[in-house]
């Protein structure tokens, strides 16, 4: 399978060099330091679970996705719509789009840029960082994509995608409910992530200190509030997957909004909570934790971004 990959971070990397390795044709969409680092020494992968390094071809230029039999688009949920028009000239018309970033609204977003019959329903699990350009560190978790159609179908191009992920070696799921994965994913992603940026704390302290590991479930409620009303398949009793997800992290976890926020750099708080916090002003909801944590946070998210 001819196969780009958008970006060449934590997700990208890792998944992107694990189909490398399988013998696709992959080309890695890339700019700067990065894209110098593969060219020269290629695409290095650091695992508790393996050692790796492939050579990929690299390129700078959204042209590069001509041909590709599957995209996947494995930038930050910030970067979405401006992925999708820079690549949307050079789609072909039998293209799979799977979108992998953290978020609760990929797909519907990128429905309003890309041919919405391109579009598949995906997230990832995984544990990995930069650890300098076109090196990755994937330190802790087993790694998983999730990935299906958003009508719910078991179509032929995902069994067929399920086949290369198979050969290349990961763990992955082809869902029979891609809205509800996602959602569970955001459920547990938002309810810990941005409280990590504004506690500076690891997943194991502020799991075990009573107070903050109530306002982790009062998180979830308000999310899961959000999701059932607009007709999303989750419920209270969902919250509890979430906590048991953070209760297995390892203790030190920290979440990649919150090492992006505390080294300044731009981060998908206004994807995670600040969804939450629009979403429930549109519907009537009041959402008091995520507007807390949203805007007490937002000051260094403008700082990050130079609007301050």
């Amino acid at each position: 399978m001819k196969i780009a990959i958008v970006g060449a971070g934590g997700v990208g990397g890792y998944f992107g060099g694990k189909l490398r390795q399988a013998g696709n044709d992959v080309v890695f969409l890339t700019r700067g330091k990065a894209l110098e680092a593969i060219r020269e020494n290629g695409l290095k992968v650091k695992s508790f679970m393996g050692d790796f390094t492939v050579h990929p071809e690299v390129s700078d230029r959204p042209d590069c996705v001509r041909g590709a039999d599957l995209v996947m688009l494995c930038t930050k949920s910030w970067q979405i719509d401006e992925v999708g028009a820079a690549i949307k000239p050079h789609l072909k018309d039998d293209a799979i789009v799977l979108p992998l970033q953290n978020g609760a609204d990929n797909a519907e977003r990128l429905m309003k840029i890309l041919p919405p019959e391109n579009i598949i329903g995906g997230l990832c699990k995984i544990v990995s960082k930069i650890e300098s350009p076109g090196v990755i560190n994937h330190f802790t978790f087993v790694p998983e994509i999730i990935f299906g159609e958003l009508s719910q179908e078991i179509s032929p191009r995902c069994q067929k995608l399920k086949a290369v992920f198979d050969k290349a070696g990961f763990k992955n799921k082809l869902s029979e409910n891609i809205h509800r994965d996602i959602w569970l994913k955001y459920l547990f992603i938002t309810s810990i992530s941005a409280l990590g940026a504004l506690t500076r704390s690891v997943l194991g302290i502020m799991r075990e200190d009573p107070f903050l590991r109530e306002k982790i479930t009062e998180t979830a409620a308000e999310i899961v509030e959000v999701g059932k009303r607009q007709g999303v398949d989750i419920e209270k009793m969902d919250i509890q997957i979430a906590l048991d997800m953070i209760d297995n992290g390892d203790f030190g976890t920290t979440m990649s909004l919150q090492r992006d926020m505390m080294e300044g750099r731009p981060s998908e708080l206004e994807n995670f909570n600040g969804y939450i916090v629009r979403k429930g002003d549109d519907l009537g909801i009041d959402t008091p934790v995520n507007d807390f944590i949203f805007y007490s946070l937002l000051p260094m998210e403008k700082k990050s971004r130079g609007l301050s």
